[in-house]
């Protein structure tokens, strides 16, 4: 099992109960594929370096996780396709 780091960006007009739904969602991809969450860190709000989709701020999300080397792949497959994250970005520790 490996670690990773995965950050990722839901946009900042969506309601409290939204934001929990997706953060839920994208812990039960990672242990779905047999990954373990460590920690879950909720950043909140930052202003984005540059506008995307025409938006200036965005609610950052860090998971800390560990899986084995296939994990990373597919999760990045399926946010990728998701509408609900900005960008994301996945990091071997």
């Amino acid at each position: 099992m490996n670690s990773y780091e995965l950050m990722y960006i839901i946009p900042s007009q969506s309601s409290d109960e939204d934001k929990e739904t997706i953060i839920a969602k994208v812990n039960g991809m990672i242990e779905k594929d047999g990954g373990k969450i460590e920690s879950v860190e909720r950043v909140g709000n930052k202003k984005l370096a540059y506008a995307i989709n025409k938006m200036r701020e965005g609610y950052y999300v860090l998971v800390n996780f560990t899986a084995n080397a296939s994990v990373p792949n597919k999760l990045s497959s399926l946010l990728a396709i998701t509408s609900d994250i900005m960008r994301y970005i996945i990091v071997a520790k």
